[in-house]
């Protein structure tokens, strides 16, 4: 049972089998379930969806990796899932404050993606640091620290282009 539970988790319900680029596939696949979360329960219900998921995703990745040579296979998403979400809030927080529907803030949305797929991939200074850990610790924190940074990024552009 932990076993299947672990695998649908980690593959964020098997999205993680897609082929090519699983982890594009699943930073795509985080975007519908990101914005009904914030539509239920606004941006703290989102933050504690991110914190939970990251939990969630560290047991989930480190039962499916344990006792394997690859500390990180592709079919894991769930760390991009997280990166993506963390990506988004600086989308969430401008709708909150602005009082309009998140899906309004969309060249937010394309910029959150782009550029989270862009560190996630480069895997700049930090990003690649997380990265080269070994352990399931790494394989999540690599995508904390992307998603960050893709956050500032949009976070900046909205700012530029809004004043």
């Amino acid at each position: 049972m932990k076993d299947r539970w672990a695998e649908i988790t980690a593959t964020y319900f098997y999205v993680g089998y897609l082929k090519p680029a699983p982890g594009t596939w699943g930073s795509l696949a985080a975007l519908p379930l990101a914005w009904l979360i914030f539509a239920i329960g606004g941006v703290w219900l989102m933050a504690l969806a991110i914190l939970a998921a990251y939990v969630k995703g560290y047991l989930a990745t480190k039962w499916m990796t344990q006792g394997r040579d690859n500390h990180d296979p592709s079919e894991i998403v769930i760390d991009e899932v997280v990166g993506q979400w963390i990506a988004l809030m600086p989308v969430f927080i401008g709708a909150a404050q602005a009082g309009v529907s998140a899906l309004a803030l969309w060249p937010g949305w394309i910029a959150a993606f782009v550029l989270f797929r862009l560190f996630d991939i480069t895997k700049p200074g930090p990003v690649g640091w997380a990265d080269r850990k070994d352990n399931a610790t790494g394989v999540m924190l690599d995508d904390v620290i992307a998603g960050l940074l893709a956050a500032v990024c949009v976070a900046a552009l909205g700012a530029l282009w809004h004043g």
